[in-house]
């Protein structure tokens, strides 16, 4: 059966700054809801508890809610119920804080890739974060390291390929410490030898991450726990390998075992 993780009241009443601030959730999400303008409800009674270093997949089929949840996160949507990112509630007073611990990665890098350079893109975050010169430049050769991209700093981001700039794509975020790493169909128009090296990449990232996609590869491999969603809930949550094996589970929410 699939375990279902439930958010704790310990977790929920921790304050920020308090001695169980390195045990409460990264994410804690409780009974969310959310309805688009034209009255379609895209999330349910949403609850979502992950911990510090946990990798862990959203999976489901298109329309599911699982980017409407995403959005959530940095406050880009608004729905009923809660969100809190190491403690602190995304809402409006929090937004510059909480977008800067949750580095989202959109499925597109495109979306985030708009300076004339490489180093120009990844320096963006920090540079608006009122951080020192020198400090700058140390996030940026340090992102650029942790994505394999040392020496790519002059580079013109639209010359890049596919895979390239996916991984400048990441290092923009990680540019900013974030504690949560999220990922949007990060496989998405990759050819196998980008698709290869971008999982690589995930696992050696040693960061908090949550990753929406319908690679059932990629999820088998990379992420100890999967997360299904259909028609706006969370059906299934738990192990990766358990639920993996429930091939009538999978296929009433329309995925496929790898």
């Amino acid at each position: 059966m699939p375990i279902v993780h439930q958010p704790t009241t310990q977790a929920k009443v921790a304050l920020p700054g308090s001695t169980t601030e390195d045990h409460r959730p990264i994410l804690l999400i409780e009974a969310l809801s959310f309805s688009y303008p034209d009255g379609h409800e895209a999330l349910h009674e949403v609850s979502l508890q992950i911990n510090r270093s946990e990798k862990v997949a959203l999976v489901g089929p298109n329309g599911a809610g699982k980017s409407t949840l995403i959005l959530h996160l940095i406050g880009i949507l608004s729905g009923n119920g809660s969100v809190l990112i190491s403690g602190f509630e995304v809402a409006k007073p929090n937004l510059a804080h909480i977008r800067s611990k949750v580095g989202l990665v959109f499925q597109n890098p495109d979306d985030q890739l708009f300076s004339p350079t490489v180093f120009e893109d990844v320096a963006f975050g920090p540079l608006h974060m009122g951080l020192p010169e020198e400090e700058i430049y140390r996030r940026v050769r340090r992102a650029l390291e942790q994505v394999g991209m040392s020496g790519y700093g002059e580079r013109l981001s639209h010359h890049l390929s596919a895979g390239e700039k996916k991984r400048i794509a990441i290092a923009t975020v990680l540019s900013m410490n974030p504690e949560i790493l999220v990922l949007d169909e990060p496989s998405a128009g990759l050819d196998p030898r980008a698709r290869r090296s971008l999982i690589k990449l995930l696992h050696d990232l040693s960061i908090t991450m949550l990753v929406s996609t319908h690679d059932m590869l990629m999820v088998r491999e990379l992420f100890p726990r999967m997360v299904i969603m259909d028609e706006g809930c969370i059906v299934a949550d738990g192990p990766t390998e358990n639920l993996m094996m429930d091939v009538p589970l999978l296929t009433a929410h329309g995925l496929e075992r790898p």
